[in-house]
């Protein structure tokens, strides 16, 4: 979706609104797909002084297993949306910015900005909560439910010791 800004351009401190959904199911994040409701923004973009600054938020749920312990997880979550948009790079030192977007004929390509914010804004791991336990290495118990039975091995470095306790 195009926002355009041409209407802020002779207007300093002025600000529009917007909301777009997009459809994200195909995105796939660390080999699953757990975009498969619509991802929502919304907000609005501010002329400040000639800088087109966009903010707002991002929502969804989110549908997937937990990366620790496989329990199946539905989250929701919302990202801060913070973007500077520009009419043209007044520097060219080679180094891109992912908050700045460039502008085509005024307009602003909101599915881009979202997209990127979105992507940027993902968790490395998916998890059901924060201090998931996940699984016991050896029996896959699943620890969030308690301790397994399992008894830890032995530092083989003191073995020698242990065979002093025998005699």
């Amino acid at each position: 979706m195009l926002l355009d800004l041409s209407v802020l351009k002779d207007n300093p401190g002025g600000s529009i609104p917007f909301a777009v959904d997009l459809d994200l199911h195909e995105m796939t994040f660390g080999g699953c797909r757990p975009v498969t409701e619509p991802v929502r923004a919304s907000g609005e973009v501010r002329n400040t002084a000639g800088v087109y600054v966009l903010s707002g938020s991002i929502r969804t749920t989110l549908h997937g297993s937990c990366d620790r312990c496989a329990r199946p997880v539905d989250k929701p979550v919302e990202f801060p949306l913070h973007a500077v948009m520009a009419e043209a790079l007044s520097n060219d030192d080679g180094e891109e910015d992912p908050w700045l977007f460039l502008m085509e004929d005024g307009c602003a390509d909101l599915d881009d900005i979202v997209t990127t914010t979105f992507v940027l804004s993902m968790d490395s791991k998916f998890l059901c909560k924060e201090d998931c336990k996940g699984l016991c290495c050896r029996c896959g118990k699943d620890l969030n439910d308690g301790p397994c039975d399992c008894q830890p091995e032995a530092d083989p470095r003191l073995a020698v010791l242990k065979q002093l306790l025998k005699k």
